[in-house]
């Protein structure tokens, strides 16, 4: 065993002959008490500096009897003149240690320039041990800053420069103020016996390595345990929810708010239950909320200056045999806010966060600068964007900091609430109460029951079987809120099978999502000793058109064949689904079959199995 050590650089700022007996490695391995004494002086006197002048060779035994070989090379010349031996030094060497004068600002800069860059090419990401030890005390820590000055470059090499330096070279930062016996014996010392302490273990493990390589080629090898095979990804569906609610407004469906012009001509038609959801001047236009119960006047002021309604519709009488009332009629009292109400109510409906092309839809309309900057600030009054904003810029820049979006957050104020209903389902004995223009904006099957030619198109009260409560309910705040948490993983079974039910496809893609995960992570011996039966699941998944649950289920069956081939459920397999199990199972039986062999030659030779 041996350990190479090459080190480049002169810590004295000059380098002569009389400088030997006082450099950075001569001291160590002179003061050392790891080399040992006869070593070590034949080691001071064989020194072959006159033979190559390029460096200087030391030799001696360390730790008893491991082999220590050191090339100082005092001059960076040798990178210039000769590359090839420079490359092979590093090449061979286990430590590299750069040393260098704090007080030779120049030869610093040499390295750093020049001759680092060439180190690190040529350990070509090699994980070599660096020691970069800064050598002596500052004489000018604060260089001159006269221009006509050039005494800064023979001022000191800061400590940051230095760290630095470390940094780029992935080195060890050392500063040794002299070469006593702290800096050279327990400083600089212990952190070269260190890595030389690395290196030799480095090497022990690479030898016992090969050593059981070489063993191992005249011994029976175990079989090898291929990887299960990928489990099928299932894709996620993007959300639709802003998209959904602004379709709403095109389609005109479930309208049960018009608007008109202080002449009475109809302006644009719209759904109490969407604007409620974002503004509480229209929660004061439709009663929804008592003025005392709103504590900011500018809302209240605009909501009486602003809008007009007709309080006979405002609370229509619920018939219990039919779902159809008469719109609520809300004058616009401003003529210049009522030409833009079109484009307000498209900018409500997307969510609110299309600020700029409100912005300039508005202009091209009214023209006059005055009069858009007060119809703008009575839109951020309904919205309830607090302060005066006084150009389009800032408003961009508030919006974009606080969204006024349409989101999730806003229509779950009336999720599961009589408040606005205008229609009742009965489920399990209970009745749960929702807003025809979300459900008919949200699911396509809703939709089409609500406006077509069915009974429940004209009934108030909705009948539901087959679906338990807290499934619907669960349902419905995901068409409310555009998300949902089961509890469970048979909840988001049931929940799936209610979102194939109104073909909701985003909601049974959650669902599938929720299942995975919940199974994944299922430690062994819980999905072992589990009442939950997976072939259930499959099954439902199959009945249910979940085909992607279904082919991923039959994939995780086979990833853990061992545990389901011993549950009774696993006879309930289909002969196509047991096929595919078999063929895709993990571990295969082929390698059951040579481990067992395996196991009989290990036991036959009263031998240590490695895999066992």
């Amino acid at each position: 065993m041996s350990v190479h050590i090459v080190a480049f650089g002169n810590e004295r700022g000059g380098y002569s002959e009389d400088d030997l007996q006082s450099s950075l490695i001569w001291t160590y391995l002179g003061r050392s008490a790891l080399v040992s004494e006869t070593d070590n002086s034949l080691l001071l006197n064989s020194a072959n500096y006159l033979r190559n002048p390029s460096f200087i060779e030391y030799q001696a035994r360390v730790f008893g009897n491991v082999r220590l070989v050191v090339h100082d090379c005092p001059l960076w010349d040798i990178f210039d003149s000769d590359w090839y031996t420079s490359r092979n030094l590093i090449g061979e060497a286990d430590i590299i240690v750069i040393k260098y004068s704090v007080n030779d600002k120049s030869s610093f800069q040499e390295i750093k320039d020049i001759y680092a860059l060439l180190i690190k090419k040529a350990l070509n990401h090699c994980s070599i041990p660096v020691i970069i030890a800064a050598v002596g005390a500052r004489q000018n820590e604060v260089p001159c800053t006269c221009p006509l000055c050039v005494s800064d470059r023979r001022s000191c090499v800061t400590a940051s420069e230095g760290i630095q330096l470390a940094k780029e070279l992935g080195a060890t930062y050392l500063e040794l103020h002299s070469l006593n016996d702290f800096y050279i014996g327990k400083y600089f010392g212990g952190v070269l016996e260190y890595f030389m302490i690395q290196s030799l273990n480095q090497k022990s493990s690479e030898k016992m390595k090969k050593r059981k390589k070489t063993q191992k080629c005249h011994e029976i090898k175990p079989p090898q345990l291929e990887q299960p095979e990928k489990m099928p990804i299932l894709k996620g569906e993007a959300s639709h929810y802003d998209s959904d609610l602004h379709n709403l407004l095109f389609c005109c469906q479930c309208v049960d708010v018009i608007f008109y012009s202080e002449d009475l001509k109809e302006v644009a038609e719209a759904h109490r239950i969407v604007l409620c959801s974002v503004s509480h001047v229209f929660m004061l236009v439709f009663n929804v909320k008592h003025p005392d119960d709103i504590q900011d006047s500018s809302i209240i002021r605009t909501a009486q200056t602003l809008f007009a309604a007709n309080q006979e519709a405002v609370y229509p009488v619920s018939n219990q045999g039919s779902s159809c009332s008469s719109p609520v009629r809300v004058i616009v009292k401003d003529s210049f806010f009522c030409s833009c109400l079109s484009d307000i109510l498209h900018f409500v409906y997307s969510a609110a966060f299309q600020w700029e092309l409100l912005e300039e839809h508005i202009t091209k309309k009214l023209k006059d600068p005055g009069i858009v900057e007060l119809v703008l600030e009575k839109v951020k009054c309904i919205l309830k964007i607090p302060g005066k904003v006084n150009n389009s810029r800032n408003c961009r820049s508030y919006v974009s900091k606080r969204p006024l979006q349409l989101c999730n957050s806003s229509l779950r104020l009336f999720f599961n609430t009589t408040v606005l209903a205008d229609v009742m389902f009965k489920i399990q004995g209970a009745v749960v109460p929702a807003h025809r223009a979300v459900l008919v904006a949200r699911c396509e099957v809703m939709a089409a029951m609500f406006n077509g030619n069915y009974i429940e198109s004209n009934s108030f009260l909705v009948p539901v079987f087959g679906i338990s409560k807290d499934t619907f309910l669960s349902f419905l705040e995901y068409l409310y809120t555009d998300s949902c948490c089961p509890a469970s993983i048979l909840q988001a079974m049931s929940l799936l099978i209610c979102a194939e039910m109104y073909q909701v496809s985003r909601l049974q893609h959650i669902c599938e999502l929720y299942i995975i995960t919940q199974l994944q992570s299922m430690p062994s011996r819980e999905l072992a000793s589990t009442s939950l039966s997976v072939v259930s699941l499959l099954r439902k998944a199959k009945f249910h058109n979940s085909d992607c649950l279904s082919n991923w289920l039959l994939h995780f069956i086979s990833s853990n064949y061992l545990i389901f081939s011993q549950k009774p459920e696993f006879e309930d397999l289909s002969v196509e689904e047991r096929n595919f199990v078999e063929m895709h199972r993990w571990p295969s039986s082929m390698y059951l079959k040579q481990l067992s062999e395996y196991r009989n030659y290990i036991h036959s030779r009263k031998c240590h199995c490695v895999v066992m």
